[in-house]
C-alpha cells in the first residue's frame, strides 16, 4: 500500500443523464479519512451512477470531483487507480484457474516483459503479512470459498495501492458470519487509518453495525445523511423510500377470486453457487388479483421466476396452479395457462434474428391454425396473425418480417406482451416488466397488466420499483434474503414499515 493516511474524497453537485431520464440531480459525497461510509438507497437510486462517475465509467453532466482539496478529472478506472481510487464489484473479477498471487500480479497496471515469479511470491507473502486477513498466495482461485474470494478481491485494491476502496454490494455472495467478518475487517483498518471506505448498500444492519457514516440517494438526489448511528431504522426507512405512498392511478373493475390460482408452498432453491437462496417461500395469488413482490435486487426475486419459468429447479416445496400441480414444462406452462413476462425480454423470451411474426408465433407455432398436419408451417398466417397484434399492441416495427432484435426496448416489451396474453390466461408472472422503458410504453404494459387482472387473471408482479407496486398490486408481499417477510394490502400499506422490511431490519 502506499504510504500516509488515506485522503479526502468530494464530490460536488454531481449530475447524469442518460436520454430523458435523469439518473442524479446534483448529488454531493464527501468520503473522510479513515472513515466507514454506507451509499444507502433502494434500486435506481443512483448509488451505481455516482460510484460510476467517481471511478470514471461515466464522465457526469455537471459537477466536479475533489481528492485533498485537489480538483482531479477521472475519465476512466485507470486514471481512478492512479488518484488511489479502487472498486470491488459485486460480482467477482477474478481469474479461476490462476492463482491467489497470479491475480495480484496480473492486476496491477504495468508489467515487465518477463516476471520474476519467486521475486513476487515472496513480495505478495510480506505484504500478506500485514494485512488484517489472508488468503493462501498459492493457492487457485477456484479452490477458494465466497468469503475467501471477496477477501481477495478487498486485497488486491489493497495490493494496488488503493487508500479510497468502493464497495459495491460486498456481502451479496456471503454468508452472514462471512459478511461480519469482512466488514469488521475493514472497519478496523479504516479505524486504523489504513484505508477510507465506501460501501453501496441496502441493509441497515450494515449500515448501523459497521459504518460511521452514511449518505441515502432517493430517485437520484440526495435525501438525507450524517453520522449512522444519529439514525434508527424507521429514519433510515424513510429516507430511502418517502413516507407518502404513490399514488395507485389504476381503478380495478372487479374484485379478486376466493379460491387462489397460484399457490407456492415452502419453495426453496440455491443459486449459482449452490447457495440456499429460496428459503421456504409461501404465496398465494387469486384470480383478479395482482399480488407485488417488493424487495431490493438480489434477495431471491430473479431465482423465484426463473423456478417458476423453469430456468431453475426447486430443491424442495410446491407449486400448484389452477388447484393442480404445477412444473413449469412447456406441456404445464401451455394446460395450465401460465405466461411469462421476463425481465430483459430480448435476451430471456425472444430469438433476435428471428422475426417479429415468428417470436409472436411461439407459443402456438405448432398448432392450428399457424401449422398444416401439424407439421407444415403456414407462415401467411403467422404473419396475419402478428399483423393484428401489432395493429392491437401499438408495436412499432417496419413489419412482421423485421428482426425483432431491431425494435426498441418498449417494442420488444409490448410483443412479449402481445404473445403472453394472446390468449385466455389463468396466472401471469411480469418480472420488473417496464425496467428501462419510456414513459408511454411504461403506461401501454401497466395498463395491459391491469387488463388482464381485470378479466379475471391471477398476477405475480415481481418488481424492484416501489411506484409500480403500488400502481398494480391489490397485496403486497416484502421479500428478503430469500424469504418472505412482509405482506400487508396496497390500501393499508405503510411505506416505512416495507421499506424498513426490504432493509433486512425486520
Amino acid at each position: 500500500m502506499k504510504s500516509g493516511p488515506p485522503p479526502l474524497l468530494e464530490a460536488h453537485g454531481i449530475s447524469k443523464r442518460f436520454g430523458d431520464l435523469s439518473a442524479l440531480e446534483d448529488v454531493c459525497f464527501r468520503l473522510e479519512p479513515g472513515s466507514f461510509h454506507a451509499l444507502l438507497g433502494e434500486n435506481g437510486a443512483g448509488k451505481s451512477t455516482l460510484v460510476k462517475c467517481i471511478m470514471g465509467f461515466y464522465q457526469a453532466d455537471a459537477g466536479r470531483l475533489e481528492i485533498g482539496g485537489e480538483p482531479i478529472v477521472v475519465k476512466s478506472p485507470k486514471d481512478a487507480q492512479r488518484f488511489g481510487i479502487g472498486m470491488v464489484y459485486q460480482h467477482f473479477t477474478l481469474v479461476e484457474n490462476m492463482t491467489v498471487a497470479e491475480n495480484l500480479v496480473l492486476s496491477r497496471a504495468s508489467l515487465p516483459a518477463v516476471i520474476n515469479w519467486k521475486q513476487e511470491l515472496e513480495a505478495i507473502e510480506r505484504f500478506m503479512k500485514e494485512m488484517p486477513f489472508q488468503v493462501p498466495v498459492r493457492h487457485r482461485v477456484r479452490q477458494l470459498a465466497a468469503g475467501e474470494k471477496q477477501k481477495l478481491e478487498i486485497l488486491k485494491q489493497l495490493y494496488l495501492g488503493s487508500k479510497l476502496v468502493i464497495l459495491d454490494e460486498p456481502t451479496s455472495v456471503l454468508t452472514p458470519q462471512e459478511a461480519d467478518e469482512v466488514l469488521g475487517m475493514l472497519g478496523e483498518m479504516a479505524r486504523a487509518g489504513q484505508v477510507s471506505v465506501a460501501m453501496i448498500t441496502h441493509r441497515f444492519r450494515e449500515v448501523t453495525q459497521f459504518c460511521d457514516q452514511v449518505t441515502v440517494l432517493r430517485k437520484g438526489r440526495f435525501a438525507g445523511g450524517g453520522k449512522s448511528r444519529e439514525f434508527s431504522a424507521e429514519e433510515l426507512a424513510t429516507l430511502m423510500v418517502g413516507s407518502t405512498p404513490p399514488d395507485t392511478r389504476f381503478e380495478r373493475s372487479s374484485s379478486p377470486g376466493e379460491t387462489p390460482m397460484l399457490e407456492i408452498t415452502d419453495l426453496t432453491a440455491v443459486d449459482d453457487l449452490g447457495l440456499p437462496v429460496l428459503k421456504g417461500v409461501t404465496v398465494t395469488a387469486r384470480p383478479g388479483e395482482i399480488v407485488g413482490i417488493a424487495g431490493v435486487s438480489g434477495n431471491g426475486q430473479d431465482e423465484l421466476v426463473e423456478v417458476l419459468a423453469g430456468q431453475r429447479s426447486p430443491t424442495g416445496g410446491a407449486i400448484r396452479v389452477g388447484g393442480q400441480d404445477y412444473v413449469p414444462t412447456r406441456h404445464h406452462i401451455r394446460e395450465r395457462k401460465v405466461r411469462l413476462l421476463p425481465e430483459a425480454p430480448l435476451s430471456n423470451a425472444c430469438v433476435s434474428n428471428m422475426t417479429v411474426a415468428e417470436n409472436l408465433a411461439f407459443r402456438h407455432f405448432d398448432r392450428h391454425p399457424f401449422t398444416r398436419l401439424k407439421w407444415a408451417l403456414r407462415h401467411g398466417e403467422i404473419k396475419k396473425h402478428a399483423r393484428s397484434k401489432i395493429k392491437e399492441y401499438k408495436i412499432k416495427t417496419p413489419g412482421p418480417d423485421a428482426p425483432i432484435g431491431t425494435l426498441s426496448g418498449g417494442n420488444v416489451q409490448r410483443a412479449v406482451l402481445a404473445r403472453e396474453l394472446s390468449d385466455d390466461v389463468s396466472l401471469l408472472i411480469a418480472a420488473n416488466p417496464c425496467f428501462g422503458l419510456d414513459f408511454a410504453a411504461v403506461s401501454e404494459i401497466r395498463t395491459r397488466i391491469m387488463q388482464a387482472r381485470n378479466g379475471g387473471t391471477a398476477v405475480l408482479l415481481v418488481s424492484a420499483d416501489l411506484e409500480e407496486i403500488f400502481a398494480l398490486a391489490d397485496r403486497i408481499v416484502v421479500m428478503s434474503e430469500g424469504r418472505l417477510v412482509y405482506e400487508t394490502a396496497t390500501e393499508a400499506a405503510d411505506l416505512r414499515d416495507i421499506g424498513r422490511h426490504m432493509a433486512g431490519h425486520h
